[in-house]
């Protein structure tokens, strides 16, 4: 049985290590030396670092696109509220109740998503990582990531994701306590 901690707490990632060590097949064997099979081997490295680091990016992308889209549905079912409301202003507060279902439970399925991507795109740059220990440059893992302090510092780097995962439970908060204050009105 999941607990509340599970889906709203701090996400469980694998470790480095661990990825790590389960990227390599049983064909690689980093003794072969220079030759045409090592050149074969790196040309086939190199193909699969960039199709992979594309991959990650584009699901950066989705994570974008994912989250225009629940804003413009929040802005789509705010403005068929308000403009149902000016005309029906004796309608019972209380039917404001359906709207406010709608908007939590967009709201709740926006922050397990960018909470998704976020996990999603922890393992692609892990793995992103793990592939450039083979190139001979690491431009993301032991240059970038390293010097934005791996995330761990808001002071040095606040990852975006860490920010826009509160988006939905801000939005969740504020429709939540405009309901109790039409209500109390």
């Amino acid at each position: 049985m999941h607990t509340i901690q599970a889906y709203f707490g701090k996400p469980v990632v694998a470790q480095y290590d661990d990825v790590r060590d389960r990227l390599w097949t049983d064909s690689f064997d980093p003794t072969v030396g220079i030759s045409e099979d090592r050149a074969r081997y790196v040309t086939a490295l190199l193909d699969q670092y960039k199709a992979y680091v594309e991959m990650a990016d584009r699901s950066s992308a989705r994570r974008g696109l994912t989250n225009t889209f629940f804003l413009t549905l929040n802005t789509a079912v705010l403005t068929i509220v308000g403009v149902f409301w000016n005309r029906q202003p004796g309608a019972p507060s209380w039917f404001l109740l359906i709207p406010l279902f709608a908007l939590l439970g967009e709201c709740l399925a926006w922050f397990w998503l960018v909470r998704s991507y976020r996990q999603l795109n922890t393992a692609k740059y892990m793995v992103v990582g793990a592939l450039e220990e083979h190139l001979p440059a690491s431009p993301y893992w032991r240059a970038e990531w390293k010097a934005l302090g791996e995330g761990r510092d808001p002071r040095q780097y606040l990852p975006l994701s860490h920010l826009e995962q509160w988006v939905p439970a801000l939005f969740g908060f504020i429709y939540t306590a405009t309901f109790i204050i039409v209500l109390i009105q």
